[in-house]
């Protein structure tokens, strides 16, 4: 494979897109904040296999990270990203730094209702701010046909088409599986935080969301099965849980039985927060 372009300019990103439009060619989009594991690779697979030209952003946004937060400590391995962009087929890699993407006086946020709506709000307030504004530039910058958003951050997906619609943004957004490792894990560059023995506990949570799922699907009450799973999670040794909840498949609004649904759990594991959803299963 030959390794992608790089560029961490705005003009440089335009003007290479705007060569690949000229010669006919259809653009994919697949952002990210780097780390990259075999989750973002499948989110490429999936942009090739739908565009022509796959650009990948990895850009560390300041601007969904809360003061508290880990955005000193977040992973950042430029180096190793480039080469798995190479292995996987990738075309341009998109490596802005920060006073690109908000040079000096950027006093413009974008905040989305609906979806944003609880869950990681409840938590993280300015998080899905942050989110829809570093997106809407991303897709203003490289004008993609369709940008690929992992299903593992499923209020963000939620979110992302919400704006598109909103702001009738012409791009496709197409949500792609969660990948997981053999005992159900999903793949988070936040998973690096964590030690074997951690790991042992982290990979718990698939298991008690889709047995929670499987209870709601089958009758259980949601209050009764949500607050069951939350205690379930403590005695598998997560030290705190935010949120587990029943929403609708689309709009996150309050679940609603015999409708499409999704089970989403946000839980700490000693200073690491994991987040990960299921569907629901029909009755």
């Amino acid at each position: 494979m030959n390794a992608p372009i790089v560029v961490d300019s705005v003009t440089a990103l335009r003007t290479q897109v705007r060569d690949w439009r000229q010669a006919g060619l259809k653009v994919a989009m697949v952002p990210t904040m780097g780390a990259l594991h075999d989750g973002h690779i499948s989110l490429v697979r999936i942009a090739l296999e739908r565009a022509d030209r796959c650009v990948v952003s990895i850009f560390v946004n300041p601007a969904q990270f809360a003061p508290t937060e880990d955005l000193d400590k977040y992973p950042r391995q430029l180096a190793r990203d480039l080469d798995r962009l190479r292995d996987a087929g990738a075309h341009l890699a998109f490596t802005p730094g920060v006073n690109e993407i908000y040079p000096a006086g950027f006093a413009t946020k974008i905040s989305v209702g609906g979806p944003s709506h609880g869950l990681e709000t409840d938590f993280r307030p300015s998080f899905f701010d942050g989110v829809a504004t570093v997106v809407a530039k991303l897709f203003l910058q490289a004008a993609p046909d369709c940008a690929v958003f992992g299903e593992k951050d499923y209020q963000q997906l939620c979110v992302v088409r919400q704006l598109c619609r909103d702001l009738d943004l012409p791009v496709e957004i197409v949500g792609a599986p969660t990948v997981r490792d053999a005992h159900g894990l999903a793949m988070s560059s936040r998973n690096a935080y964590l030690g074997e023995a951690e790991l042992d506990i982290a990979r718990k949570l698939n298991v008690i969301l889709r047995r929670t799922a499987a209870a709601l699907a089958a009758g259980t009450d949601e209050a009764s099965a949500t607050d069951a799973a939350a205690k379930a999670l403590v005695s598998a040794g997560f030290r705190k849980v935010d949120y587990v909840a029943a929403r609708a498949s689309i709009t996150l609004e309050p679940w609603q039985r015999n409708r499409d649904g999704r089970l989403l759990a946000a839980a700490w594991l000693g200073t690491t927060r994991l987040i990960d959803n299921v569907e629901i299963p029909s009755a």
